[in-house]
């Protein structure tokens, strides 16, 4: 498995999709999760099993009408790789925000108090 080499808000956006399904999702399954368009999800989809994250294989039901479904689901080094960075990633937000509101505290008055 080979590190992701850009991430992106989309690419964090797909990673919690796919983490958050039990067991296999298919691409339109990941469309919606996420909120974004087909020409941004399946080239990450793409990527990451490039890279050796998530595996993929047909749908075989059969019965089920309509075009057969791509299915995509982590590698066992891939879902943690992809915990990992989410969890990070949100460490990194989590102090930002921290540091944010520190830095809006209201100074301490100059002025002497008096009673």
């Amino acid at each position: 498995m080979e590190p992701i080499q850009r991430v992106t808000a989309p690419t964090l956006d797909v990673l919690e999709a796919l983490l958050s399904t039990d067991g296999a999702a298919w691409g339109l399954l990941v469309i919606k999760a996420t909120g974004r368009k087909a020409g941004t999800v399946y080239p990450i989809l793409e990527r990451l099993e490039g890279l050796g994250w998530i595996r993929s294989s047909w749908d075989d039901d059969a019965d089920r009408p309509g075009p057969r479904r791509r299915l995509y689901e982590f590698t066992a080094e891939g879902a943690e790789a992809a915990r990992d960075l989410l969890d990070a990633r949100q460490a990194t937000a989590d102090a930002s925000e921290a540091s944010a509101r520190g830095a809006r505290r209201p100074r301490p008055s100059a002025r002497p108090v008096t009673s």
